[in-house]
């Protein structure tokens, strides 16, 4: 994305949020209830508590927090992160919350209202040798099959390993973040890649057991992800975050997931790099 895509995709959204009072589509305001699905493997966005069974995270704060100033409930379901788009277009969720990244892939049917910083970055078991990322040019790295990270690995060993003169990394697959970790700790992999915005919650879930590589090697977004059709539903979701953002409890959610530096200072319009 260009700087001046980039600020005309702001200007739209202040222009959005600046106008008269978006309110609900119709059909929603009737219903009183937002039907909304997430894939709860990705901790701490949304996962199941361990000790209550609840549906817990960031994702699931804001989403609650948006939905009370909406004046309306949540009808919450769960779904593999593969079914997450589909449920999207189906019309099984009204929007998608559920650490899904901004991808100009995804944005030939799909609209994102950007709202927190993220990056794909490695990590490692505490007691593997690796120092730099380089160290792990020729190694087995796993990551989510169906995220955008398998191609950002591809594009970093190219950049990295083959000048170099090392091998490319062999990327293998993993159903979700849960199963990529459980490769990393059974030794079929020798070093991981999940979201940056995901590697502090699981060091201190499982203390001294994962050392980070670096820092997070490409910049993207997470995105409230709507359908291109749904401008009004868009436009209110956006209204209420930039409020959010404003009076100190968009912060106050990021703060309690320890994400707070992941945190962005308006909602953005399709703002990730292509």
């Amino acid at each position: 994305m260009t700087r001046l895509s980039y600020f005309l995709g702001i200007a739209a959204l202040a222009a959005m949020t600046s106008a008269q009072a978006a309110e609900l589509p119709a059909e929603i305001k009737q219903a009183g209830a937002l039907k909304l699905t997430v894939n709860s493997t990705y901790a701490p966005m949304e996962y199941r508590d361990p000790a209550t069974n609840e549906l817990v995270g960031l994702d699931i704060d804001l989403a609650n927090e948006l939905a009370k100033r909406l004046g309306v409930k949540i009808v919450w379901s769960e779904t593999p992160f593969a079914e997450l788009i589909p449920s999207l277009q189906t019309r099984r969720a009204d929007f998608i919350i559920s650490g899904i990244s901004d991808r100009a892939s995804r944005r030939e049917t799909a609209d994102f209202v950007d709202y927190l910083g993220t990056g794909p970055q490695f990590f490692v078991m505490a007691e593997n040798e690796a120092k730099a990322a380089t160290d792990l040019c020729g190694k087995k790295v796993g990551t989510t099959r169906s995220t955008s990270f398998p191609v950002e690995i591809e594009k970093w060993s190219k950049q990295n390993c083959e000048p170099a003169g090392k091998p490319a990394i062999q990327y293998v697959p993993g159903e979700n973040s849960i199963d990529v970790r459980n490769q990393l700790k059974q030794g079929r992999i020798d070093a991981a890649v999940q979201g940056s915005e995901t590697l502090p919650y699981a060091q201190t879930q499982e203390p001294g057991k994962y050392r980070v590589i670096g820092e997070p090697f490409a910049k993207g977004y997470q995105g409230i992800m709507f359908r291109k059709d749904d401008a009004a539903l868009r436009e209110v979701v956006t209204e209420k975050l930039t409020a959010m953002i404003a009076d100190g409890s968009y912060k106050a959610v990021l703060d309690k997931w320890g994400l707070g530096a992941n945190a962005v200072a308006q909602p953005m319009l399709n703002a990730a790099p292509q």
